[in-house]
This record gives C-alpha cells, structure tokens and sequence, in this order.
C-alpha cells in the first residue's frame, strides 16, 4: 500500500493536499453494484502549482503522455479495483511512477575520440575480410 507522504526527489516530497481525488463511477462488466457504487477513482495533480524542480516540471510537459494535460494538471482514472480504496492506491502509486521517471535525469555523453590502436585494428579487420570477400570471385582458366 502506498501511503502519503511520498518522496519524489530528495527536495520534494507529494502529500495528500496536493492532490484533487473523486470518487466516480467505474466502467464495464459489474452486475446490480455497477450503476449504485462509485469505486473508480479520478486523481488531479497540477504540478504547475507545487514547488517541483524545474526540469521535472519541463520533462513532464514534454512527454507524450496522454495523462498529462497542456495546462500543467495530472490527470490518473483508477478502476482496475473492485473497491475504492484500492483504487485511490493505485493511482497514487501511478502518480509516483510517472514522477519518479520524470526526476531520473539523464546523464550528458561526453564525446570521446577513438584510441590509435582500435582504428588500426579496425582497419587490420576491414583489410582480412575485404580479402576473404575478393577471394571468392570466379576462378577463370587464364590464372592458371
């Protein structure tokens, strides 16, 4: 079970006032309870309005994700439950999942050059095998 507060980055912490969850009604397959008994779950989170780091808050806008509205709000329906609270937990913990791929930052490739030798062995490879290939053309009688 996921209980709040959850630590996203070392800086940020998610706590319950920072989330929008109603209670609505689930879709599909449920019987007489399906019509009476709101057990989905919407969960609201706008990450404009909170102090997340910078750069969170760039790859979240930036991501493809349909869950994530143009105007900086998280959007999350949780019905794969039966009963509410069970769904409340699981979209908070999507919640944390989708912020906790967004704080991963990605480390900058450092451009290196090859070293002498492993262009002279990559030659000395291309050179054996361009032979290996040249020796298998036709073989005509003149050769001989």
């Amino acid at each position: 079970m996921t209980d709040l507060p959850l630590s996203i980055t070392s800086t940020f912490t998610l706590s319950e006032g920072m989330l929008v969850i109603t209670a609505i009604r689930a879709q599909g397959p449920g019987g007489q309870n399906v019509n009476k008994v709101s057990s989905a779950v919407q969960l609201r989170f706008d990450f404009e309005k909170v102090p997340l780091p910078e750069y969170i808050k760039q790859k979240l806008r930036a991501s493809g994700d349909k869950r994530v509205l143009s105007r900086g709000e998280i959007v999350i329906k949780a019905q794969r439950f039966r009963t509410l609270e069970a769904n409340k937990q699981d979209a908070i913990s999507r919640l944390q999942e989708i912020l906790l791929q967004a704080a991963v930052k990605v480390k900058n490739r450092v451009p290196t050059r090859p070293t002498k030798s492993s262009v002279r062995r990559r030659l000395e490879g291309k050179t054996r095998r361009s032979a290996v290939k040249g020796a298998r053309g036709k073989i005509s009688r003149d050769q001989d």
